[in-house]
């Protein structure tokens, strides 16, 4: 007990505490979501993914995890259709279904959660890397298949592409690799500090964001596809992941690190999403709302069983 306890108090409330306090705070004051989102989506999430690219070396071993998180990705998306079509949903659920599935909080829970669960260790420096390759897959898909996805349900396959191509996150990922390519180190220039200053604010601002969210949903939840969703994706996801890290032979740190990342509850994105598309929002906020709050439990099981399952 005494191991889950240690876990929890120094992995799991530190992340919660900071959800809590946007949780209060848009009580007494009701903050604007969309303006939350807009900040999260065109400033914070492109500088700190532009961030940790630029700083990562890209070696084999990352390769295979990039190639992990878009499978992943794929069995999510199909575990999510076949779950609206026994279930026999319309397209705008389904589409809603699939995100609460395929997209996880590989940013705002899982790299703080991560550099917590290493941080006293000497492998903290593979394991943000890891982290870093599972947050370019999820802000790629996110930023075009989870686009797209929930727009189709209001709008047509042109318009909802075209939505995509807003998004600045889908530019910063080729344009880093150009840097890289380039004989400049931008950690010399005047522009690093920038960078560096709004990389830091992701963490709180995302955590904010989704206690902010969290307290704008109904805290009923009727709806039996919410636990559906709910247990594929904090359950089901390790389970698939323990799968693949077989298929993929990682073993310590990598093997530690993804089986944790997939453990993490449903994106504050698919919620900010299904507001800019105008998609089943309530679901997707409850979907969100509660994967976070179980999350504290489960996330705590799956940190305690990777260190059996994948010893270092």
């Amino acid at each position: 007990m005494s191991i889950f306890l240690n876990i929890l108090s120094n992995n799991i409330l530190p992340i919660f505490i900071i959800i809590c306090l946007g949780y209060g705070l848009n009580k007494k004051f009701d903050f604007d979501i969309n303006t939350l989102s807009k900040i999260n989506f065109y400033l914070y999430v492109p500088s700190f993914t532009f961030y940790n690219l630029y700083k990562t070396q890209i070696s084999m071993e990352l390769i295979n995890v990039l190639l992990f998180g878009f499978t992943l990705f794929a069995i999510n998306f199909i575990v999510g259709y076949m779950i609206t079509k026994a279930a026999r949903l319309d397209r705008g659920m389904t589409a809603a279904v699939q995100n609460s599935l395929m997209f996880y909080n590989s940013g705002n829970i899982g790299i703080p959660l991560i550099t917590l669960v290493f941080s006293d260790t000497p492998y903290l420096e593979l394991a943000l890397a890891c982290q870093v390759m599972i947050l370019v897959v999820q802000n790629l898909t996110t930023n075009t298949v989870g686009f797209i996805n929930a727009g189709r349900a209001n709008v047509s396959l042109k318009e909802a592409v075209a939505r995509v191509f807003k998004m600045p996150t889908i530019y910063v990922i080729p344009l880093v690799f150009i840097f890289k390519a380039l004989p400049i180190d931008l950690t010399a220039t005047f522009i690093w500090p920038t960078l560096t200053y709004i990389k830091n604010g992701l963490i709180s601002i995302a955590l904010f964001s989704l206690g902010v969210q969290l307290s704008k949903s109904k805290l009923s939840v009727k709806s039996p596809m919410v636990y559906v969703a709910v247990i594929f994706r904090l359950l089901g996801g390790p389970a698939i992941a323990a799968l693949l890290i077989h298929i993929f032979k990682f073993e310590g740190v990598i093997a530690q690190t993804v089986f944790i990342s997939s453990a993490v509850p449903t994106a504050l994105n698919t919620a900010l999403i299904a507001v800019e598309c105008n998609n089943h929002e309530d679901f997707a906020a409850q979907v969100v709302m509660l994967s976070t709050i179980l999350s504290a439990v489960t996330m705590t099981g799956v940190i305690y069983i990777s260190k059996i399952l994948f010893p270092i």
